[in-house]
């Protein structure tokens, strides 16, 4: 794998959910803050589907206050949450539309998102949600740099915006971000915050369901992405 490039300042990190950008990314994230970038989060939807046991009107608002506070660990400052119906996000032109609209308000050098394909190794299919969030990104980010797919967004004073380059977390991976240790347990903590979330999904305390998924995607004290330009 190659170094991740640095001569950028701006990021903006498109995900479907609550969590997921501390699933895979946010060791990344932290680093990046520490050394003085910006990192803006678009999350599609509120994850109100995401805990069993509680009705979507409290679950959303819920995973919303998790979310926030999961970015202050990690120094993000700027956080969107869209409403997208969580478990039936519709990759197509809505999605697009709303993706390439942030791009044009943040501007990013660098746009991140989660792993788009069907699987996500060997057994592990990955979700309808996290496929239509993804592949709709890929799209926006040359929607965002067009005037003429989504003409309205000039209407709105939006024009258009170059990204460049894409991160994606990706079992494919490319390139490589060197993380720091203290970087890596703000990413513990960060995503330690999803208390409700993670509790839902096992009895294990959740700081230890935090500590093993992220010493799982820092292995060796870095973050990987395939990254397009």
């Amino acid at each position: 794998m190659q170094a991740f490039p640095q001569d950028w300042q701006r990021a903006l990190v498109i995900v479907a959910h609550p969590d997921d950008p501390e699933y895979g990314m946010a060791a990344a994230v932290a680093q990046w803050v520490e050394d003085g970038k910006e990192v803006h989060y678009l999350l599609a939807s509120h994850g109100e589907a995401g805990i069993a046991t509680m009705t979507p009107e409290l679950s959303g608002p819920l995973r919303a206050v998790e979310q926030l506070n999961a970015c202050g660990q990690v120094g993000v400052e700027n956080l969107t949450i869209l409403d997208h119906p969580d478990g039936r996000i519709e990759e197509g032109v809505a999605l697009r539309r709303d993706f390439a609209r942030h791009m044009r308000l943040v501007k990013p050098d660098v746009v991140l998102t989660l792993n788009h394909c069907d699987h996500w190794g060997p057994g592990r299919w990955n979700s309808a949600d996290h496929r239509a969030v993804g592949r709709s990104v890929l799209d926006a980010v040359s929607d965002a740099d067009n005037d003429w797919i989504f003409p309205e967004l000039l209407d709105e004073g939006l024009g258009r915006h170059k990204v460049r380059w894409v991160g994606i977390s990706s079992p494919q991976p490319t390139h490589f971000v060197k993380v720091s240790p203290e970087n890596i347990e703000k990413a513990v903590a960060s995503l330690a915050e999803h208390k409700e979330y993670l509790r839902a999904l096992s009895p294990e305390p959740v700081e230890t369901q935090a500590r093993r998924q992220i010493e799982m995607v820092t292995a060796g004290g870095v973050v990987a992405f395939e990254l397009y330009s």
